[in-house]
């Protein structure tokens, strides 16, 4: 395995579904331009709560890509 050099980019998903759709949906959304993407790691997780329920996840998380040479 050779040795890279990572930036960490900071990105939040949101969905009315679930946590994990908000992430897939910021990574989906970020894959559209970044690329090399490597890894992905949830730093913080938020609500909106309607009428005794949620009705609304956002979630940030911090991704890591390599850069080219």
């Amino acid at each position: 395995m050779s040795d890279h050099t990572y930036k960490i980019m900071e990105l939040t998903g949101s969905s009315a579904v679930s946590m994990q759709n908000a992430i897939e949906n910021a990574i989906n959304r970020a894959a559209k331009t970044i690329h090399d993407m490597r890894w992905f790691e949830v730093t913080e997780t938020r609500g909106h709560i309607a009428q005794g329920k949620i009705a609304h996840w956002q979630v940030t998380i911090k991704v890591g890509f390599t850069l080219k040479e």
